[in-house]
């Protein structure tokens, strides 16, 4: 059975790249040959293969950033970086000549001590701002003295969007110095279309605002469940109490299906945001 799935809906594009997580990890993971692997993970290649591949056009980075943090007791800490990875592998793939590099996982989850926010819950990890967007600024610079010329910042969790935007802006400021020509991008489309069409076409299904929940509710587990279903602990998924233990929302009615409607929400948006940026220079 073909796990892809090709359909015209609501938001008015064939999704072919629409594939179950086996798949996506199929095809990001392809059997490596003397020509290197098929993958677009940075961290897949060997240094001489990223290098080829750069050399070949392939010049626009998604640096994806995830988080370590309580997301009630149905999904694992590590929720965020798994479904970024993911999500910027198929964008990747869709746009072309695009290149995914590792995992950002440290970032603010707010104070420690005394502890607020995320941190009030156990397993949560939190740096704080300032070396949050050194890390971000360190590894713009990196990739850009390797070669990369379009370098795009993307955010999974709603808490660091601000600190993305800044160093992308300081960063595109000259002098910009030690980026080579590069060009930074906050890539806020991906993450928007979590709070816009994800939200709306929950709505147009029946699904209530207190329902769908801002924080490991309906939407955010039904992401994934579409992205990561190993991620949903499911076994306790009915006995989760709504606005309880870390959640805000109901998570009970999460399925696969309706996450995908998030997925497809946010690889359109994203791809049409990077291809105005790329387009630009």
């Amino acid at each position: 059975m073909n796990p892809t799935i090709r359909r015209r809906d609501g938001l008015g594009l064939a999704t072919a790249w629409l594939a179950a997580p086996a798949t996506a990890q199929a095809a990001t993971h392809a059997a490596t040959t003397d020509a290197g692997p098929a993958s677009v993970h940075v961290e897949d290649l060997t240094w001489t293969e990223l290098r080829e591949r750069i050399d070949a056009g392939s010049t626009t980075l998604l640096i994806p950033v995830g988080g370590i943090e309580q997301s009630g007791p149905h999904l694992t800490l590590g929720k965020h970086n798994a479904r970024v990875r993911a999500l910027a592998g198929q964008i990747a793939q869709a746009l072309g000549r695009t290149l995914v590099a590792p995992v950002l996982a440290h970032v603010p989850e707010g104070a420690i001590d005394p502890p607020t926010q995320h941190m009030r819950y156990a397993g949560t990890l939190s740096i704080p701002v300032a070396a949050f967007e050194a890390v971000l600024e360190g590894t713009v610079r990196s990739y850009a003295r390797h070669g990369l010329r379009h370098l795009v910042l993307l955010g999974d969790h709603g808490g660091y969007q601000a600190s993305l935007q800044a160093v992308a802006t300081r960063l595109s400021r000259p002098p910009a110095t030690g980026l080579s020509g590069a060009r930074v991008l906050a890539l806020t489309a991906y993450y928007r279309a979590t709070q816009t069409a994800y939200v709306e076409a929950l709505k147009a299904r029946g699904h209530r605002p207190a329902e769908i929940g801002e924080h490991a509710g309906l939407a955010d587990t039904a992401l994934s469940l579409a992205l990561d279903p190993a991620s949903v602990r499911q076994g306790r998924l009915a006995q989760v109490r709504p606005d309880a233990d870390g959640v805000s929302g109901d998570p009970r009615a999460a399925t696969a299906e309706l996450g995908r409607l998030g997925v497809q929400a946010q690889v359109e948006a994203s791809l049409a945001a990077l291809r105005r940026f790329v387009a630009g220079g």
